[in-house]
């Protein structure tokens, strides 16, 4: 079954409703996306800088034959950039594909929907429009990141 937000859910035997999600780490945090709206990951890539870009646009990837924008995940959240080989998500919005530049690449989770967390209300303007909640985990939180937020057509319209 998948909801309007394009999570897979599967309900186990006790009728609990499963989420996968791929986690991935900037910094000390692990950060989860949904699986369904990641097409590939490609590890290993420095991306290009863009002259003048917006500061969130981590730079221009070739992938497939096509030239692909990322969006730096650490420079969303204020972290001092890093330089060589980044992992990339390469994820479908609605306005199309982009990468998500991110420290590293994890495993699949599974999480129980019972266990989502809504953003708390201290959290600032900037970090509530990215993050949709937190999952808890036995080892500690799981942010939960939405694609369509992080989509640079998106974010460049709002930073505008």
């Amino acid at each position: 079954m998948t909801t309007r937000t394009g999570l897979t859910l599967r309900k186990d035997s006790a009728s609990t409703v499963i989420l996968e999600m791929c986690s991935v780490r900037v910094g000390q945090t692990l950060f989860g996306i949904p699986i369904t709206h990641i097409l590939e990951i490609v590890g290993g890539t420095i991306p290009q800088a863009v002259p003048l870009a917006p500061s969130f646009v981590g730079g221009l990837v070739h992938y497939r034959g096509d030239v692909l924008t990322t969006v730096s995940l650490r420079q969303l959240l204020g972290l001092p950039a890093t330089s060589g080989k980044h992992d990339i998500l390469v994820l479908e919005s609605a306005s199309g594909c982009f990468g998500l530049l991110v420290d590293s690449v994890g495993e699949v989770l599974t999480v129980n929907a019972a266990d989502h967390e809504p953003n708390p209300s201290i959290l600032d303007e900037r970090r509530r429009t990215l993050f949709d909640g937190a999952y808890k985990l036995t080892e500690g939180l799981l942010i939960m990141l939405d694609p369509e937020r992080l989509d640079p057509m998106r974010l460049g319209a709002a930073a505008a």
